[in-house]
């Protein structure tokens, strides 16, 4: 997949691991048994967790499925975002605060992600709005952060209302501006 949102992402996860070495703050998960993933590192604690760190992806992330229900094309940008690594999510900061960018764990949470895409672009439709797709959380449980899907434009959007404010030209820019 070539898209120019992967070395954005690349950059912001070697400054998110940097910024973990250097303050020596363990990337530590709740383990969960039944929920494993290739980006697991070690054994598990004797507080129950795993230590984890991102991992490429060896295999090739389809959204063909979800294109095909949806009868829409996803953006280049979005795909590549997702299709690069398994990770945890990752927290960040932005110039409008705190924020979490989304990360699949295992291929049954890549499954998830694109069933509630599904149902994310058929209320945008139901609402008339132009669609997007979610990429990030924000610590305002209102508000998420998603790439207009026809522009690629990142925008803050109100859960159930019509984005209007554009944060980023496109999620490369986006990427380049956050801290871990």
């Amino acid at each position: 997949m070539n898209s120019h949102v992967v070395p954005s992402l690349d950059r912001f996860i070697q400054r998110f691991m940097q910024q973990h070495e250097t303050n020596r703050q363990p990337m530590q998960v709740e383990w969960e048994e039944n929920w494993p993933s290739p980006c697991q590192q070690g054994q598990v604690d004797a507080n129950g967790k795993i230590a984890w760190q991102p991992v490429k992806r060896e295999d090739v992330a389809d959204f063909s499925a979800s294109e095909a229900a949806l009868e829409l094309p996803f953006h280049p940008d979005f795909k590549a975002f997702f299709a690069r690594y398994w990770s945890a999510n990752l927290p960040a900061s932005a110039e409008r605060g705190r924020l979490e960018l989304l990360q699949v764990w295992n291929p049954d949470d890549f499954a998830r992600l694109q069933q509630n895409l599904i149902g994310h672009v058929l209320m945008k439709r139901r609402l008339r709005h132009p669609e997007t797709l979610f990429f990030a959380v924000t610590d305002d449980d209102d508000y998420i952060l998603s790439l207009e899907n026809q522009s690629g434009q990142v925008m803050l959007e109100r859960v159930g209302v019509r984005p209007r404010e554009i944060l980023a030209q496109d999620l490369a820019s986006f990427l380049d501006g956050l801290s871990p």
